[in-house]
């Protein structure tokens, strides 16, 4: 049995930030990073688009043993966000095996839904 936990590569192809809210909950997307190792993971997310050039080489630091969920619409490349509204994908890169999940709450109407799913994990061939 292999003592390797996680993978480095993980994607996300449906990514959708909605672009309005009701009531006390904003909707939302979480990239949700689990560390389990004993040093810092440092990530790369390329965010992709339909009908635009992706926004690429956004950094996300995840602290060893320690588990972070990064809110989508707050990740930046230069000054370029995710817009509201616009279906992405996303691919996660990692410099040490790490664990990501996708989570969205979508809060346009008053029966809130949560969506969470694993990333699909690229496995290298080692």
């Amino acid at each position: 049995m292999s003592s390797r936990k996680g993978e480095t590569l993980w994607i996300i192809p449906d990514g959708y930030i909605p672009p309005i809210s009701s009531g006390d909950l904003e909707s939302h997307e979480s990239i949700c990073v689990l560390n389990t190792n004993h040093m810092d993971a440092q990530l790369i997310v390329n965010v992709y688009f339909e009908d635009r050039e992706p926004l690429e080489g956004i950094t996300v630091l995840v602290p060893a043993k320690r588990t972070l969920h990064a809110r989508t619409a707050l990740l930046k490349s230069g000054s370029e966000s995710i817009p509201k509204g616009v279906p992405y994908a996303m691919e996660v890169m990692s410099d040490i095996p790490v664990y990501v999940q996708y989570s969205r709450l979508d809060a346009t109407q008053p029966a809130n839904a949560l969506m969470s799913v694993m990333g699909f994990p690229v496995r290298d061939n080692d």
